[in-house]
């Protein structure tokens, strides 16, 4: 098991529901990724994030697909793309990342609890 945090610091991690609505090929990352462009309602915004989710997913399949991300992590530069918010994810038994999602469609940017 890991280390415990208290439930304030799991307060801290802002996460959100996204909605995807753009994705194009990365072909500057180091490991085959997609770009994607994720909407999280009024409040945040329109973010981007970087993903290496090519294995199981086709980008076509992407679009409207709703995510959980981290929204208040600090921008992070993949090559030449800046990624601004995390996209969540769990390792399948072949190591490929399966996305977290919405049970059911959820009002876009609603916090995750």
């Amino acid at each position: 098991m890991s280390d415990l945090i208290s439930y304030h610091d799991f307060e801290k991690v802002d996460m959100r529901v996204g909605k995807i609505i753009d994705v194009e090929d990365f072909p500057k990352a180091k490991k085959p990724a997609y770009k994607l462009t994720i909407d999280f309602g009024p409040e945040i915004g329109i973010k981007r994030s970087s993903a290496q989710i090519t294995k199981l997913y086709k980008k076509e399949d992407l679009i409207g697909r709703q995510v959980i991300a981290v929204v208040n992590f600090p921008p992070k530069k993949i090559a030449d793309f800046t990624s601004e918010v995390l996209v969540l994810g769990v390792n399948d038994e072949e190591g490929n990342v399966v996305l977290l999602s919405t049970e059911r469609n959820a009002k876009l940017g609603e916090k995750v609890y």
